[in-house]
């Protein structure tokens, strides 16, 4: 079986249907019997369709249920949920089998029913607003324990599907890419999602943009500018020291001229940093020849990070401007701020101990532009 980060030993979707299909062929001549194929089939239509844990499945002997159970085990443990909105969020801070914390977002909408999943533990992007960049980065997660944290969403919602996936939480998804997408294909071809619905989150991982291109599946790309000059994202997002804005407005271009998506940007309001007249400029000016739009979000409050996000007028007042100045903006309807589920929010922190605040890198502290 293909072996996860830090070889740990394989979760429940870890396997793909060949691995799966050995499993059981090894567990069969432990058992001294020979197990029909079509057993696999009803292994994998429990688990992906079913979203059956292997000893729930019924269409398999108990014989056969037992073990698979106890060589397929589940990847997460809930340790906390928090509910916000009025029930239309869920937050799930999960604990893996090395005892390392993630967390999940479950969104409900009108038509929609969304889960922002982790594709690390912890971020190496060191984006000072983010309270996941501020607790450094742990290690990626394996496919399984990406794949599991929609199943575990699509449980809790019920009757209500989970239409749209979103790796906007903890980690860079582009960084941790074999994975990423061996669970974007596990999410398309098993559970059903369609590939207009799985929106890949970076920000702005120029090879792992290219290499998205070149994908069967056209899944959506969203960028995390927070910034339209080089000056103040290299401050604000430490990876457009190695990776300029240029250089990241070819790559998305390639990537909207090779799949037909539409290219958006997600922008971070932050009061007088980046959230005046002549950003909503730079940034109209850089989203308009890509066709890309672009989310505003009010910084989220985060611990560690002294600056504030842009007032409700304000927010109004720069999406004005930018779509003065021809670009295509909206405002994000902030969910999960009671929860600490909102965007830049998640740090994977237990909510009953204490744990040191870490503080903004100062370079990014002292931005005053």
């Amino acid at each position: 079986m293909s072996s996860p980060p830090r070889n740990l030993e394989p979760s429940r979707y870890d396997p793909d249907r060949a691995e799966l299909g050995d499993l059981v062929e090894k567990i069969g001549q432990r058992m001294g019997v020979t197990v029909p194929a079509y057993r696999i089939e009803q292994l994998w239509q429990g688990l992906y369709r079913d979203l059956l844990s292997p000893e729930d499945i019924t269409t398999l002997p108990k014989n056969l249920r037992d073990p698979l159970a106890e060589h397929l085990p589940a990847a997460l443990t809930q340790d906390t949920r928090s509910v916000g909105d009025g029930g239309a969020t869920v937050k799930w801070l999960w604990r893996l089998v090395d005892d390392a914390l993630i967390e999940t977002v479950l969104m409900h909408y009108d038509k929609r029913s969304t889960v922002c999943v982790s594709s690390q533990v912890g971020c190496a992007m060191a984006c000072g607003f983010c309270a996941t960049g501020q607790m450094g980065f742990d290690r990626h997660l394996s496919t399984g324990e990406i794949v599991e944290q929609v199943v575990r969403a699509q449980l809790e919602a019920g009757d209500r599907r989970v239409s749209n996936v979103v790796f906007m939480g903890m980690g860079e998804p582009l960084a941790n890419y074999d994975r990423t997408w061996a669970a974007v294909q596990r999410l398309h071809g098993d559970l059903g999602l369609s590939a207009r619905h799985l929106t890949i989150s970076t920000v702005g991982l120029v090879p792992g943009i290219q290499r998205l291109a070149t994908e069967r599946l056209p899944v959506n790309l969203a960028v995390s500018l927070h910034a339209a000059d080089d000056d103040l994202r290299d401050e604000l997002v430490p990876i457009n020291r190695r990776y300029p804005l240029a250089q990241l407005a070819d790559a998305c271009q390639e990537h909207v001229a090779k799949t037909g998506r539409r290219l958006s940007f997600e922008w971070a309001l932050i009061h007088d940093v980046n959230d005046r007249p002549e950003d909503a400029r730079r940034l109209a000016a850089y989203a308009r020849p890509l066709g890309a739009h672009v989310n505003l979000i009010p910084l989220n409050p985060t611990p560690g990070w002294p600056t504030r996000g842009s007032s409700p007028t304000k927010v109004r007042q720069f999406a004005k401007e930018v779509q003065f100045h021809g670009g295509n903006a909206t405002i994000r309807q902030t969910r999960g701020t009671e929860i600490n589920a909102a965007c830049g929010q998640l740090r994977a922190n237990r909510t009953d101990v204490a744990s040191p605040i870490p503080v903004a890198p100062p370079e990014v502290r002292q931005v005053s532009r």
